[in-house]
């Protein structure tokens, strides 16, 4: 299984060194690959059918809790066959429509690590490691919506996407991280064995409040689902494979996954049902403006997901089960359109729905693939579809609050239904265009994946018993526990589930017969973008840009002695509250030597050494006064009988020395502070700081010394390094690695100052 989830990665990097070949007629054989895992999956579909629950262990960070542990159950099956399988119609789809790219090997990378990271995404068990190529979607899909990243459009839509899903990601993290301390363990498997525990902990709206942020962000629910409709910039197989069938969805599966540990609270069931509702009926309105093909398809996917998430908020068996059909529906007739808005965009040239007709005389089979998908995606007879809007309805109608629901949901397909016939079937009736005379039947592997997609849903329709005991029943049982009595048919009887059928059918077809897309629709819809949640996101984002900046500048404006006061307040703050609150330390001199002469001499001059720093408006005299203080300081060691130390001070205040005075000797002399309020403000400072560093040696002076480490090292310094010189045994053997660093920064700096020395500017480059 490991092998299975990272494949994508190592094929990604194995694509480093064919090059050209994969550029060509080559790159159809990267199919394989998810070929070859939808195979894998299938193979394991039987088990998954049955009940059971596989479960495959690696070891990554054990002693933080923290592994490759995949589990692989009814819910994360069926996401698997969608990833590879529809990937699998995806690498075919790229192969042609990108065929002789300059890059096209490299898009196929960045898509086989994408479908990788989703792999792992709904096969992990430990939440950390979900989390990990949780993280990795949004990378991944970053490279692949800024493919074209020739265009500035492009690449801002690329940075919004990673903005807004990498955002959420952060409070994923934390909700997951939460999680993992309440249940004691990163483990999915126990967590809902333990979610009582979960629900009745002070912490559980705060984690519920966390992973619904991060759910939502990357499933584009209100208020951010503007960064999917900018996402649309990315090429075609991206938009149909992320945006349609999997990284869309991985909120929702994240949702789906930790109902059994966070669901049946009112916290979470409202909050799902509130933010899914609203987002399903305001993308789906959103879309009746939009005349670009993609926008449409865009606005209904969001429309889609919202519907998705309401029903795993309101948490029957029944709603469980629309929204197990519901996925795999939305999954073939959205991927299925995407495609067909692909082959019209790549053989026309455009996308615009108001100059699009008549198009099935010259792409029948696309056209074919177009009219199924419509016809599924808006819950016609004999198609999966339907089926999925008659079990929404079931769901709403038996839940509290059904009219509200249910009213709720029918607007919503009826909406969806429209859309969909825009995208699928209008650019195909009508009469052709004469600039469309000459459009001619791309290659079979751009018109045949869409068509698969658009006939499976037809197909299933037909006969949707072939999947409710061996995948939809898996997916309620993994959601809910059980799933006992769950069988699809065509046919429910009459009932009221059926008149909202007709009404929704009735209602759609009329509306898109009487209403034509205009561009000055979505003109009128675009004066509002003042309100917009993107205009109102996006400006509180540049309003903490603006903050930044000036918080930057206050703290880090380029002068020296701006960022030591600071330093010296934090540390002056921080250190006063210390002593403020433990009250005044207790210091005994009495045990301290007496002052010798010499000592009381040293001093003395340093005192005055500092002063002449201090007052002086040359450098070269500051320079020289504080090689003093060094010097004095190397004599106050000979004095403590410490030479060795004496002599490094001595040398390298030497080298300080004289690197000053060649850097600095051309400079001009010291600005004066004439200000009496600044030289004030600095002589406070330094006051309290020095007095506290005071305080603190005495304090460090009064602390009984333990001498057990220097004993160690002067009983071994002989026995262990056949060394008679303990200090540098220290240096060179029990701290050889720490020498080895201190010599080679001092080598690095070394080097850096000859080359400045060395350095022969022509006077024109000095300005």
């Amino acid at each position: 299984m490991l092998l299975a989830v990272l494949s994508g990665f190592l094929v990604a990097a194995s694509l480093l060194f064919p090059g050209r070949p994969l550029k060509g007629k080559g790159a159809v054989l990267l199919t394989l690959l998810p070929a070859g895992l939808f195979i894998y999956f299938c193979s394991l579909l039987p088990q998954a059918a049955a009940g059971e629950r596989l479960f495959f262990h690696y070891p990554w960070v054990p002693a933080m809790g923290v592994n490759f542990d995949f589990w692989l159950d009814g819910l994360s099956m069926v996401f698997c066959l969608l990833i590879t399988g529809i990937g699998t119609l995806i690498f075919f789809y790229a192969s042609s429509y990108l065929k002789g790219h300059p890059y096209l090997d490299r898009f196929l990378g960045y898509l086989s690590m994408f479908m990788s990271a989703m792999l792992g995404l709904v096969l992990s068990d430990n939440v950390i490691s979900l989390f990990v190529f949780w993280e990795l979607t949004s990378i991944t899909s970053f490279f692949l919506i800024g493919f074209n990243n020739d265009s500035e459009a492009s690449r801002k839509s690329s940075m919004l996407a990673l903005a807004i899903t990498g955002g959420g990601g952060f409070f994923l993290m934390a909700g997951l991280v939460l999680m993992g301390t309440v249940a004691g363990s990163y483990s999915v498997q126990e967590m809902i064995a333990g979610n009582a525990l979960m629900k009745n902990h002070a912490l559980y709206g705060v984690i519920c409040f966390l992973v619904c942020a991060g759910a939502f962000t990357k499933s584009a629910q209100f208020p951010f689902h503007f960064w999917l409709p900018g996402a649309m910039k990315a090429p075609t197989p991206v938009s149909a494979y992320l945006h349609s069938a999997t990284m869309v969805k991985a909120g929702v599966y994240l949702l789906a996954r930790l109902t059994p540990v966070l669901g049946n609270h009112p916290y979470w069931s409202l909050t799902l049902m509130i933010t899914g509702g609203f987002t399903m009926v305001y993308a789906a309105v959103h879309s009746l403006f939009r005349t670009d093909l993609k926008s449409i398809l865009a606005y209904s996917t969001i429309s889609a997901l919202g519907m998705l998430v309401f029903l795993t908020g309101v948490g029957t068996g029944e709603a469980f089960t629309a929204m197990a059909v519901f996925v795999l529906v939305h999954a073939l007739y959205k991927a299925s359109l995407f495609l067909v808005t692909g082959v019209i965009d790549h053989e026309t040239g455009i996308r615009d729905v108001t100059r699009l007709s008549g198009l099935q005389k010259v792409l029948l089979p696309v056209a074919v693939a177009g009219v199924l998908a419509a016809l599924s995606g808006g819950g016609i007879p004999l198609t999966f579809g339907f089926i999925g809007k008659d079990l929404i309805y079931e769901a709403t109608m038996r839940a509290g609050n059904a009219g509200l629901l249910t009213a709720a949901a029918l607007l919503t397909n009826i909406l969806l239904l429209y859309a969909g016939f825009v995208a699928g079937i209008k650019p195909f009736t009508g009469r052709l265009s004469e600039a469309f005379q000459d459009v001619h039947l791309p290659p079979l592997s751009m018109w045949l994946p869409p068509l698969l997609l658009a006939v499976a849903g037809v197909v299933l329709g037909l006969f949707p018993g072939v999947l409710d005991v061996p995948v939809v029943g898996p997916v309620v049982t993994a959601m809910q526990g059980t799933a006992e009595g769950i069988h699809l048919h065509i046919w429910h009887g009459f009932n009221f589930t059926l008149l909202l059928s007709a009404v929704t059918l009735v209602a759609g077809v009329g509306f898109y017969l009487l209403r034509k897309p205009t561009h000055k629709a979505e003109l009128t819809i675009g004066r509002l973008g003042f309100i917009s949640p993107q205009r109102l996101i996006t400006g509180a984002a540049r309003g903490v840009i603006r903050f930044s900046d000036w918080f930057t500048i206050l703290f880090q404006n380029g002068y020296l002695r701006v960022y030591l006061q600071y330093i010296v307040l934090f540390l002056t703050v921080l250190l006063g509250i210390r002593y403020l609150g433990e009250g005044r330390p207790e210091i005994s001199v009495s045990q301290f030597s007496e002052i010798t002469v010499y000592e009381g001499v040293v001093s003395g001059v340093i005192l005055l050494a500092i002063l002449v720093t201090i007052l002086t408006s040359s450098r070269l005299t500051a320079i020289a006064s504080l090689s003093v203080v060094g010097y004095c300081i190397c004599l106050l060691f000979v004095f403590y009988s410490a030479p060795d130390l004496a002599m490094t001070q001595f040398t390298i205040d030497t080298l300080t020395v004289v690197l000053f005075v060649l850097v600095l000797f051309k400079l001009p002399a010291f600005t004066k502070i004439s200000t009496t309020a600044v030289k004030v403000r600095d002589m406070v400072m330094a006051v309290a700081f020095g007095t506290l560093i005071t305080i603190i040696a005495l304090e460090v002076l009064e602390e009984p010394v333990n001498k057990e480490i220097s004993r160690y090292y002067a009983e071994n310094a002989y026995v262990l390094a056949k060394g008679k010189n303990v200090v540098n045994v220290i240096l060179v053997d029990f701290r050889g690695l720490d020498t080895m660093v201190e010599i080679t920064v001092l080598t690095i700096a070394a080097i850096g100052v000859f080359s400045l020395l060395k350095l022969k500017i022509n006077p024109a480059e000095k300005e």
